[in-house]
């Protein structure tokens, strides 16, 4: 099993464990956003995986992202892979509507906001359900 990086304990929630992936709650009360992290050591690329485990993590992708539109009641969901901050692999699944708050542009352009804590619990506790 990998160590987190120090940034996804300080940025976001811990939901639960799939069988490659931690997957935790980003701290943007503005948009619903998970990301899946692999659980494997200096992992930094998709292609530092294994072929199974690239393979088992594009299954967990469809799982969170079939789980997100469901709970979130959106059709539209931004999946990224970007790493320039957080080299460690992870894969953000956002659920974006045409009235969010920085659509069409990325949640990125704007600084967001960290959930109340009934907020932060009510979401947790819904996503919790759904895994």
């Amino acid at each position: 099993m990998n160590k987190l990086n120090k940034n996804f304990l300080i940025s976001s929630h811990y939901i639960g464990d799939l069988k490659l992936c931690t997957v935790r709650l980003m701290d943007n009360e503005k948009f619903p956003w998970i990301i899946l992290i692999p659980k494997r050591k200096e992992v930094t690329d998709i292609t530092d995986l294994n072929s199974k485990d690239q393979t088992l993590l594009m299954k967990e992708i469809v799982h969170v992202s079939k789980i997100m539109k469901k709970v979130f009641k959106t059709t539209k969901l931004n999946l990224e892979k970007i790493g320039n901050i957080v080299p460690q692999l992870h894969i953000h699944i956002i659920a974006r509507y045409q009235n969010d708050y920085t659509w069409p542009l990325s949640v990125w352009v704007k600084k967001g906001k960290i959930y109340s804590k009934d907020k932060l619990n009510l979401v947790l506790n819904k996503l919790r359900r759904s895994f």
